[in-house]
């Protein structure tokens, strides 16, 4: 296995990558075939992604072997997430597999086996035995783990709104893989990020502390700041609109195009882009997460773009024809 091959991919490419097998799987059609071509020559990354799916149908025998063992004895409960799969144990050994060549980082493994999880464009409600009330935003996945001494969620994937609930002394926290959040009787935002955890504070405050810090540090309301495993960094504060994704809407402010497109780019399947030329446009507004056709047709009437369509899964924001002369 070359080098380049190791190299892992991010989770929405990983993704991309896995549609695409399965719809070439069936009855592909030519304009599909040729969508996918597209698709796997615009970025090493989409070429990297598929030979790693190439490489794991050599290789699915490694899935029943030592290395599928360890992830067996790793995570408590994957017969019981096994049973429920039913017909997509194949999906199971599919992310096995795929596991054994990304990076951890990306490992889709601990997003499929998470006691809760969310789909590309799904959001939902869980209301936990404490009375906290967290909101799952689009492919996210956690675990709850509750016992005598504190109430732990473990974000796996995504992000999560967390209004804790005040009836219980037990502590609350947060943890990923950069370290842990304790809530100090609030309401606040978590997103697992690539280069980091995001934290944003919408009441009261959250105590902070990194994996490799240790001591905590204190955020309260309306501050913002991402959490790597060595430190925090301070971000800008939070906007007015940063739980809108809770009631269905995006809300930005004078953001670049670019940066909408790769938000709405959470909530949908498939490739969407923006060509370069537009991707440094200004946009403010507010967007329906739930139907992300009807957000990219709201562009239209106050951006000089278009919106070209090669099929459901490609879909690019490029330069309105006029303006390309």
């Amino acid at each position: 296995m070359t080098p380049i091959s190791c190299k892992p991919v991010s989770a929405r490419v990983l993704d991309a990558a896995i549609a695409w097998q399965l719809s070439l799987d069936g009855d592909a059609s030519a304009l599909e075939h040729e969508e996918f071509a597209k698709w796997h020559a615009a970025h090493e990354e989409h070429a990297r992604a598929w030979r790693q799916l190439g490489m794991l149908d050599q290789r699915v025998s490694v899935a029943s072997g030592p290395a599928r063992n360890a992830l067996l004895q790793s995570r408590e409960g994957l017969r019981r997430q096994v049973r429920k799969l039913g017909r997509g144990v194949a999906s199971v050994v599919l992310v096995v597999g795929l596991a054994l060549f990304a990076g951890e980082r990306y490992l889709p493994v601990d997003y499929w086996l998470a006691d809760q999880r969310t789909a590309t464009g799904e959001q939902r409600t869980l209301r936990l035995t404490d009375g906290t009330v967290i909101n799952l935003n689009t492919h996210s996945a956690l675990d709850v783990r509750f016992d005598d001494k504190q109430r732990r969620i473990v974000l796996q994937e995504g992000e999560i709104l967390i209004e804790t609930g005040h009836n219980d002394s037990r502590p609350f926290i947060v943890e990923t893989r950069d370290g842990q959040m304790r809530a100090l009787g609030t309401r606040f935002l978590v997103q697992r990020e690539d280069q980091g955890t995001r934290l944003g504070v919408l009441q009261s405050a959250v105590a902070a502390r990194p994996q490799a810090a240790q001591g905590e540090q204190v955020f309260k309301q309306g501050q913002q700041v991402l959490m790597r495993r060595a430190g925090l960094e301070p971000l800008p504060s939070l906007t007015p609109g940063a739980d809108a994704w809770t009631r269905g809407m995006l809300v930005v402010d004078n953001i670049r195009l670019g940066d909408l497109i790769a938000e709405l780019g959470r909530y949908r399947r498939g490739h969407l882009g923006v060509a370069p030329e537009v991707a440094d446009l200004r946009i403010t507004g507010s967007f329906p997460l739930q139907d992300t056709d009807l957000a990219l047709n709201a562009l239209l009437p106050t951006l000089p773009v278009q919106i070209e369509r090669h099929t459901d899964w490609w879909v690019t924001v490029t330069a309105k024809a006029d303006a390309k002369r």
